[in-house]
């Protein structure tokens, strides 16, 4: 790999900015999360209403995540990630404005377009970085856009506890600007010589589709109430991405190279993925769900947002951990493998979720043993799919991986509410201490799931560099 080196100034900054912007993106698209209670009080919205205030920003990343992945791969890369965070800075200052609810959403939308910018980070590193150094940054990035979330739980709780939900998104406002100033003060441009069209049809078809697949994740009640209706739309959802797939082959400037995708390492790592985010937000649902029911339910801890959002230090600790760890055991370890170890060890947290959580403390370290799985998954995909892929198609390749990984941390969140509201009983609130067990044992056929694909992708590879 041919490395673009930077100048002296620059290159002092650039990998901390990078890690910066990366960490920002994603806590600044997680704030929804902790905050749908006081949006809901706040704006005398419903609970569903409010949730969107998560789901748009998950929607606006997903899509904008492909297109700016292709831009990333073109002359203008410094430009279109100036031009992102500025988008960002306007939507968090759109949340923190008295403006109606619709205009909070706007915000928010405008917020999780920043997530597109991950794959951009990448390849960044990957051009600008030697060849070892930037291995070890990329994993470093790909577990800093998963601890964001966890770095900005507790914090926007605080901060909505003490002064508001105006408050709380002010946080967002502050760390985007600062990102801003970041990108402008140390990203090089992108090397001379490539070119990159984005894909107009190819991106609207993909809106669409990932609209009706994250809508359908978001809204619980029509899956109990309108079964029919939400069969429907999701065969639609199929129809619509079974066409993009069309029109990206027939492209000559396709948003995302689906014959790359075919490529056993990539196809296989994007099941992984897509699986271990369904495993991944499922947990992390169960357990802060389960730490902030009250005592009156027979279980759970009754914990406030802010506390509840301490249980996700662990996470984030030692999701952090793992991934300074993994590019050390990348040098004996291949990569699937990592894949794999990482992935029974997320399942090890559901075990000790679904056997032991009488005490915080289980919670606790339920979260933590979750955290330093996800931490090494995090690290070691980005590996499995570089590997086989070009240069100069590094963003694009990452940013097809982080919409599936999108959409399987919404169908993790959805199945998690499916699961708890089929095990409530007429006229409770709260469902049974079973139902979360029953969550549990999903959550460890997909990891068993992620882990055999994993295990597959190893032994593929071994069979093809012995």
């Amino acid at each position: 790999m041919t490395a673009f080196p930077v100048a002296r100034s620059e290159a002092r900054l650039l990998v901390p900015a990078l890690m910066f912007i990366a960490l920002v993106v994603a806590a600044v698209a997680s704030l929804g999360a902790p905050l749908i209670t006081s949006v809901a009080t706040t704006f005398h919205v419903s609970l569903g209403s409010a949730q969107w205030t998560l789901t748009v920003a998950l929607l606006s990343g997903a899509v904008a995540t492909p297109v700016l992945g292709r831009l990333g791969a073109g002359p203008h890369r410094r430009a279109a990630i100036l031009a992102t965070l500025a988008v960002v800075v306007a939507g968090s200052a759109l949340t923190v404005l008295p403006l109606p609810f619709a205009w909070l959403l706007a915000g928010r939308a405008a917020q999780g377009v920043g997530l597109g910018l991950t794959a951009l980070m990448m390849g960044v590193a990957r051009d600008h970085l030697p060849e070892a150094r930037s291995a070890a940054v990329i994993s470093l990035i790909s577990v800093v856009s998963i601890i964001g979330a966890g770095v900005g739980y507790p914090l926007a709780a605080l901060l909505a506890e003490l002064g508001g939900v105006r408050a709380a998104y002010g946080l967002g406002l502050v760390v985007t600007a600062a990102a801003l100033l970041t990108a402008w003060r140390s990203m090089p441009e992108a090397p001379g010589g490539r070119s990159a069209h984005v894909d107009v049809a190819g991106a609207v078809v993909l809106a669409a589709a990932l609209l009706l697949v994250l809508f359908l994740a978001g809204e619980r009640n029509l899956w109990s109430r309108h079964l029919a209706v939400a069969a429907g739309l999701a065969v639609v959802a199929v129809v619509l991405l079974c066409v993009w797939v069309v029109v990206e082959l027939r492209s000559k400037t396709p948003l995302v190279d689906v014959r790359a995708v075919r490529h056993p390492a990539v196809a296989g790592a994007n099941l992984a993925m897509f699986v271990g985010g369904i495993g991944t937000y499922l947990l992390l649902t169960l357990i802060t769900r389960y730490a902030q029911t009250p005592h009156g339910a027979g279980y759970g801890f009754g914990l406030t947002t802010f506390v509840a959002g301490l249980v996700l230090v662990p996470f984030s600790a030692l999701g952090f951990v793992a991934g300074k760890l993994t590019p050390r055991v990348r040098t004996r370890i291949a990569d699937p493998l990592l894949l794999a170890g990482s992935a029974v060890v997320v399942g090890g947290g559901f075990v000790l979720f679904a056997a032991a959580r009488s005490h915080v403390a289980e919670l606790f370290a339920a979260m933590g043993v979750l955290g330093f799985g996800v931490g090494g998954f995090s690290a070691a995909m980005p590996g499995v799919i570089l590997a086989v892929t070009a240069q100069s198609e590094t963003s694009s390749a990452m940013s097809f991986n982080y919409v599936v990984r999108s959409v399987g941390y919404s169908l993790g969140s959805a199945i998690g509410g499916l699961i708890l509201a089929a095990g409530t009983g007429p006229g409770q609130l709260f469902p049974d201490d079973s139902a979360y067990t029953t969550a549990a044992l999903v959550g460890i056929g997909a990891m068993t799931i992620t882990t055999l694909t994993s295990l597959a992708l190893a032994r593929r590879s071994s069979e093809t560099n012995p």
